[in-house]
C-alpha cells in the first residue's frame, strides 16, 4: 500500500481501508441522507480514485453503506418475526414486514428504493440483494433446508421475495395495500407457491 494519503494513518490492509470509507460515508448519509465519493476521498485524506479502488462505482459506495447499516432492521426483523416456523407465513411475513418498514429505515430505503443506489437498482439476481434478501429469512425460527429450502431453492425463494417488494415499491396499487389487505394479498398469491415448493421436498 502506497505510504502517502489517509491523512498519515495508512489503514493496515485493505479490510480496514473499506470499513474506513464505509465508515465515512455513514456519517454523511446519517447527517443529510447521501454522499459523494469526492467528499468521502476528501474526508479521509485519499484521491477518488483511491476509493474507487475499493468500491468501484458511486452506486457501490452507497450500497455498501446501506448494507452494513441495516443491522438495526434486522434485529427488529428478529424480535417481530422471529417466533415464525412456518415457512409460508415467514415469507409472507417478511415481504409485508420489509415493505411496512421501507418508509421509517433510511438505510433499508437506501437498499430496496429504485432510483437510488440499491440492491433493487442492481437487480433482484444481484450478490447484494441476495445477500440482503437470504438475511432476512435466517431471522425466522424456519428450518430452511427442512423445508425444502436449501442452497440453489433458497436463493430462487429469495428472488421471488425481493421481486414481489419491487413490484410493491414500485406501484404500490390504488389505493396501497397495508396491513391485513397486504398480509392477505400475499397469503392468497404468494404463499400456494412456497407451500406448493415445500411439498416437492
Amino acid at each position: 500500500m502506497r505510504r502517502h494519503g489517509w491523512a498519515g494513518n495508512i489503514p493496515a490492509d485493505d479490510e480496514e481501508a473499506v470499513a474506513r470509507i464505509i465508515d465515512t460515508a455513514r456519517t454523511a448519509i446519517d447527517e443529510r441522507g447521501t454522499v459523494s465519493v469526492s467528499e468521502v476521498a476528501q474526508t479521509l485524506g485519499v484521491t477518488r480514485q483511491t476509493v474507487y479502488r475499493y468500491l468501484p462505482t458511486h452506486e457501490a459506495l452507497l450500497g455498501a453503506a446501506a448494507l452494513s447499516s441495516v443491522d438495526g432492521f434486522l434485529d427488529r426483523v428478529a424480535v417481530h418475526l422471529g417466533s415464525i416456523t412456518d415457512p409460508t407465513q415467514a415469507v409472507v411475513e417478511g415481504i409485508a414486514y420489509t415493505y411496512e418498514q421501507i418508509a421509517h429505515d433510511k438505510y433499508l430505503s437506501l437498499v430496496l428504493q429504485p432510483g437510488k443506489a440499491s440492491a433493487l437498482t442492481a437487480g433482484v439476481t444481484s450478490d447484494m440483494a441476495i445477500s440482503f434478501g437470504r438475511s432476512i429469512l435466517q431471522k425466522f425460527e424456519v428450518d430452511w433446508a427442512a423445508a425444502g429450502f436449501a442452497d440453489e431453492r433458497l436463493d430462487e425463494l429469495v428472488e421471488v421475495m425481493l421481486r414481489m417488494l419491487q413490484s410493491l415499491i414500485v406501484d404500490p396499487g390504488r389505493p396501497a395495500r397495508t396491513g391485513n389487505a397486504l398480509r392477505s394479498f400475499l397469503t392468497d398469491w404468494i404463499a400456494p407457491s412456497v407451500r406448493a415448493h415445500a411439498d416437492m421436498r
